[in-house]
């Protein structure tokens, strides 16, 4: 009887407690971006260069962390991104100047590297089966949008009863627990072969191949979708959605301030976002994973553009948070499972890295100019616009790509 390697295993449990914990404190930055502004009298742009920073740093960590753990072993890099995040957020409690938060975003950034996707997908991806690998990749992904589910209301909630300083030290005790699960993150036997090819030329290998560069391309607009949404929403909602019917379906469920709908819109996109990455993952192990993308990103072009087009009312945003959701990070389990498809599992810490480098290049770009557009013209139109248009060339961008099997290693 033939054996079969079975899907769920020690390292993809705690690979997702890690990057639940760590994309539900991410998640939940843009809840601060009102009371923050409110406590300090900061600027809309100066928060948001702070978020930006902060997801720059994420992408500049991710191959870093990357090569880290490809060389000195996974626990060993997740420990030092546990570390660093931790640091970051007990001294975020004490940061009172801008210039403060974006040297401590800096450090949060790097500390997300070391527990968030581009690790913690590498690390599953490795100790997955071939046949299992597309949906090991899509449950480590909806276990980040559980985080998300959690993050932004458990962060209003704290909001309403301790202090915003409180809540950045909470955070930073929820990070430090992680550390229970690492003992369970063992390799499969085998998952890491030795190989004749080191990470230099592996890495410059995959540079030089155009297929390389065009998911390099691509993955910028879903950063620059998620960076901006995940910061600017909550503001966005509670600045320009219409009230809420107090005898309304809304108010039954205790919702009655636009605030407060802005962190559930939130939650809701994780919500719908399990159910995409599974279907991602599903789709992946039986399409080609560059059509997919493509019609992923379409999809989210036309749900975004249709959003900015209608009144912003409590039931748009509904409808818009559970469209977007169904496409938010469908695109993650299928960008890493293309990587791995075309360069293979031994370095895809770090060729991965690389392309989430251009996810948060996206992100920077997208929170950044969503405060500093808002600043100057009063709302965030423009900046859902500019969303709308690159999210339409990755789409494009994607379809040139060959999607033939990994490369045989020289000898």
């Amino acid at each position: 009887m033939e054996h079969r390697a079975p899907l769920v295993t020690p390292v993809l449990l705690a690979g997702c407690v890690i990057i639940l914990v760590s994309f539900a404190i991410r998640s939940a930055f843009g809840v601060f971006q009102i009371p923050i502004q409110e406590e300090f009298g900061w600027l809309r742009a100066e928060f948001s260069l702070a978020i930006a920073i902060q997801n720059l740093a994420w992408g500049i960590g991710a191959p870093l962390f990357g090569a880290i753990a490809e060389r000195f072993t996974d626990r060993k890099a997740i420990m030092l991104g546990i570390a660093l995040y931790t640091v970051g957020l007990l001294l975020s409690a004490v940061a009172t100047t801008p210039m403060q938060h974006n040297l401590l975003e800096m450090l949060v950034g790097f500390g997300i590297a070391g527990t968030g996707m581009g690790l913690i997908l590498a690390i599953v991806g490795r100790a997955s089966s071939d046949e299992n690998r597309s949906m090991a990749l899509a449950i480590a992904t909806a276990a980040a949008s559980g985080g998300q589910i959690f993050g932004p209301p458990v962060a209003e909630a704290l909001l309403s009863i301790v202090s915003l300083q409180a809540v950045f030290v909470i955070f930073a005790l929820a990070v430090l627990s992680t550390l229970l699960v690492l003992p369970a993150l063992k390799a499969r036997p085998g998952a890491t072969p030795t190989l004749s090819e080191s990470m230099g030329p592996a890495v410059a290998r995959a540079l030089k191949d155009p297929n390389f560069t065009l998911i390099f391309l691509g993955f910028f607009s879903c950063g620059y979708q998620l960076g901006f949404i995940t910061a600017h929403f909550p503001a966005f909602v509670t600045e320009l959605c219409g009230p809420i019917s107090p005898g309304g379906m809304l108010a039954g469920l205790g919702i009655t301030t636009n605030s407060a709908l802005g962190a559930i819109a939130i939650s809701l996109i994780g919500v719908a976002n399990i159910a995409g990455v599974l279907a991602a993952g599903w789709a992946g192990k039986r399409y080609r994973k560059k059509s997919l993308l493509a019609g992923i990103y379409l999809a989210r072009t036309l749900v975004a553009a249709a959003f900015i087009m209608v009144p912003i009312t409590p039931e748009t945003v509904i409808l818009f948070s559970l469209g977007m959701g169904a496409l938010w990070l469908a695109t993650v389990p299928l960008t890493s499972g293309l990587v791995a498809h075309l360069y293979g599992v031994r370095y895809m810490g770090t060729l991965y890295g690389v392309v989430f480098l251009s996810h948060q290049i996206g992100s920077f770009t997208g929170v950044w100019l969503g405060g500093r557009l808002h600043d100057l013209y009063g709302d965030y139109t423009l900046v859902w616009w500019v969303g709308v248009g690159v999210g339409l060339f990755s789409a494009l961008v994607h379809l040139p790509i060959k999607e033939r099997p990994a490369s045989p290693l020289p000898a």
